[in-house]
């Protein structure tokens, strides 16, 4: 996940290309990652953005907040918590993660965080997630999800609120 918007990586995957090819900056990064993972590969990646945020989701745009994101390539949000149920709930139906975090962030804006294994984790039932700051030398930190329910970890699965009815059908 990294700081900024950026969809051109996972357009890359999508066309079976590799990431790296959409975004040079990324090569570094990559390199990192496949010291300690060499398995690694666009096969089995992802990239989205994400935003962090002490205490997201107070105000009337809550539900166009969520929204925003996922178009802008958002696949998570990090909080110390979240200001409403209802906006940790906007997360979950567009397929964002609603990540919680407390203490001195180990990240800054623009890092590129590595978060492994996340769907099996979901999958699981885990609530500490480990998460790794990559331009920092794979530094570990632990995110969590809070109590996913098991619909809202079937709705965060299957991509978000429309893909998991289509799925009940």
């Amino acid at each position: 996940l990294q700081g900024s918007c950026r969809l051109a990586e996972s357009h890359a995957i999508q066309e079976g290309k590799c990431p790296v090819e959409a975004l040079p900056e990324m090569k570094p990064v990559m390199d990192v990652i496949k010291k300690d993972y060499p398995n690694v590969s666009k096969e089995n990646l992802g990239v989205g953005s994400t935003i962090f945020a002490v205490k997201p989701g107070d105000g009337s745009a809550r539900e166009q907040a969520a929204s925003c994101q996922k178009v802008l390539g958002g696949w998570a949000n990090i909080a110390n918590e979240y200001a409403t149920k209802r906006y940790r709930s906007n997360l979950i139906n567009w397929g964002m993660l609603p990540f919680l975090y407390q203490g001195e962030l180990p990240f800054e804006n623009g890092d590129y965080l590595f978060i492994k294994d996340i769907r099996k984790a979901i999958e699981e039932k885990n609530d500490t997630i480990k998460a790794y700051v990559v331009n920092k030398g794979m530094k570990e930190f632990e995110l969590h999800l809070g109590n996913l329910t098991d619909d809202e970890r079937d709705i965060i699965e299957k991509g978000c609120l429309i893909n998991y009815y289509r799925s009940q059908m």
